[in-house]
């Protein structure tokens, strides 16, 4: 007979518990990023930084073959160059970002590409949303934004940045940019009227001094007329 007859089997009733708890947290723990981002220079306002782009592949039974980046407010299509990616994926500029797409790769490979960026913004982090496409047609979107409630299940990846450097100056705008370029479009457009304005200027004094001449002439051959006229009438008499 048992010590304690009306005891329950030790150990039964906390292993379930801790078997369902780990459940209940396995379910509630969050997707981790599976892109990541990293700069050569991770600092608000830096010129011509590297950003390096690694994806993870999520399919057993096809690579990637397409990724498209959406780019964050401060940074514009023209600001970006590309540096590096898969062998022989093509990288074409978008109104919001750009989409780089090849070959696919091997099935469990990960993708890696390169940017060069003009400048970096004035921003304690900046948010690139990717869309991550595969052979067979699975799209993974990471795409949404952390909260301070709850973190989502497809994160975009984000770069933190360091303050700028003391001195450096705020980027400028591609409103600011276009600026520029019409005024310099003015400029250019103003300097050439210029130049034909002044070429036209001599015109007026050049046509006066062609008409003086032309009233000279005119006038001489009058008088040679006259006299010859004079000369005639008084050999006759």
């Amino acid at each position: 007979m048992p010590l304690y007859p009306h005891a329950r089997p030790f150990g039964r009733v906390p292993l379930a518990g801790a078997l369902a708890l780990t459940a209940t947290l396995s379910l509630a723990q969050p997707a981790s990023a599976h892109t990541e981002i990293e700069a050569d220079t991770p600092t608000a306002l830096a010129r011509d930084v590297t950003l390096t782009f690694t994806y993870e592949a999520e399919s057993d039974t096809a690579g990637f073959t397409q990724v498209r980046v959406v780019l964050p407010d401060g940074i514009e299509p023209d600001d970006v160059t590309l540096e590096h990616a898969p062998r022989g994926w093509k990288f074409t500029a978008a109104p919001d970002g750009y989409t780089i797409v090849g070959p696919a790769l091997a099935t469990g490979a990960d993708a890696e590409h390169a940017i060069s960026v003009r400048r970096l913004p004035n921003a304690e982090e900046i948010v690139f949303r990717t869309v991550d496409t595969y052979a067979d047609g699975k799209v993974a979107r990471w795409v949404e934004l952390p909260t301070q409630e709850a973190e989502s299940d497809q994160p975009a990846p984000v770069l933190k940045l360091k303050p700028a450097d003391e001195g450096a100056k705020p980027a400028d705008s591609p409103s600011a940019r276009k600026a520029d370029a019409a005024s310099a479009d003015l400029a250019s457009g103003a300097s050439a009227d210029t130049s034909a304005l002044a070429e036209n200027e001599g015109l007026p004094a050049q046509l006066t001094t062609a008409g003086a001449a032309a009233v000279l002439v005119a006038l001489g051959a009058v008088a040679w007329r006259l006299k010859r006229r004079r000369a005639g009438g008084g050999g006759a008499r």
